[in-house]
């Protein structure tokens, strides 16, 4: 008995140009988010090792002159006997850097994520309907929710409320409440970016600036006047 086998047909070109979305579960995005964040705090201490090292290397070579001597602070509390004793805490300086690596990340997840969403849609009525968008359809792609509330003045600034942004829902810490709040400010950095992606990707560049009241979040869209 002989078994014709059927050739395999060629995709058609509606499919290749539209196929079908790959899901990933949600809970991927917040394991990513963790492991980015430790993994980008780890390259940028051994990017700034390798520059204090070529910084040293000019100065030994009379290339440069030394750097100023730090001024001299006060003695801190001695450290609680736990299991934070004797590990540094990163500076406002590190966390500024780290908080810029992501939000580079989240601008293109962002301009990317709003390309797809917008693919076979007509265009924005105005900057409001764009906003809009953002708060509803961007919101319920990246974070399973629509914004809780937004607010303008219809003067180019939009305050965009979440009561429990899921990214910073769950952050907490031994060392208290403000402790907490710095931490998650590095989390909702790529957040940021995100949105601000996302408005770029539509033809609006302004500022996208986190405020936390652990766990909502509130950002302020600010976006400057055409001339």
């Amino acid at each position: 008995m002989s078994v014709t086998l059927a050739a395999p047909t060629a995709p058609s070109l509606a499919a290749l140009t539209d196929p079908q979305p790959r899901l990933v579960d949600s809970s991927a995005m917040h394991y990513f988010l963790i492991e980015a964040v430790q993994t980008l705090r780890h390259s940028s201490a051994v990017a700034d090792a390798r520059a204090k090292k070529i910084e040293d290397e000019m100065i030994e070579a009379g290339l440069i002159p030394p750097p100023q001597p730090p001024q001299m602070k006060a003695k801190k509390d001695a450290q609680r006997d736990s299991i934070g004793a004797g590990t540094s805490a990163p500076t406002e300086d590190e966390d500024e850097g780290l908080r810029a690596r992501l939000e580079a990340i989240g601008l293109h997840v962002g301009a990317n994520i709003t390309e797809r969403l917008c693919h076979g849609r007509a265009g924005f009525a105005d900057t409001l309907d764009i906003v809009k968008f953002v708060c509803k359809e961007l919101w319920t792609t990246c974070w399973d929710k629509q914004v809780d509330n937004l607010r303008t003045n219809h003067r180019g600034v939009y305050v965009l409320q979440d009561n429990s942004f899921k990214p910073i829902a769950r952050i907490s810490s031994w060392e208290g409440r403000a402790e907490a709040t710095r931490g998650a400010r590095v989390h909702v950095a790529m957040s940021a970016g995100i949105i601000r992606g996302s408005l770029i990707r539509l033809g609006l560049h302004g500022t996208v600036t986190p405020e936390i009241n652990l766990p909502q979040c509130t950002f302020q869209v600010k976006i400057p006047k055409a001339p």
